[in-house]
């Protein structure tokens, strides 16, 4: 996808993906720091901080074996830490929310 569209934004990539936008940032943020996708500043680029996302030769190699498995298990841990985010901004809206006598 990076390869026939590299100016997506994260936004639509997120969305052809089926992830959230912070979850998509989430892993490309991990592809750029394994060396398998590169940010370049194009002027011409759609994304209005006129970014391209590039897949670097090693990334090229590496993608059809690793990525789909990468972004799962990213996405399961991200989902895991929003659980639990949720969980405990739950658990403390509750306890600020009871009375001081059951306290």
């Amino acid at each position: 996808m990076l390869q026939e569209n590299p100016d997506m934004t994260q936004r639509e990539i997120a969305e052809k993906l089926g992830l959230s936008a912070s979850g998509m940032n989430y892993c490309l943020k991990a592809l750029i720091e394994k060396g398998w996708v590169k940010v370049q500043n194009f002027s011409q680029s759609k994304n209005k901080f006129g970014y391209i996302y590039v897949l670097t030769p090693q990334g090229i190699l590496e993608k059809i074996t690793l990525t789909s498995r990468f972004l799962k298990r990213k996405q399961a841990e991200y989902d895991a830490l929003r659980a639990e985010i949720d969980g405990l901004t739950e658990e403390l809206s509750t306890a600020a929310n009871a009375k001081p006598e059951n306290i």
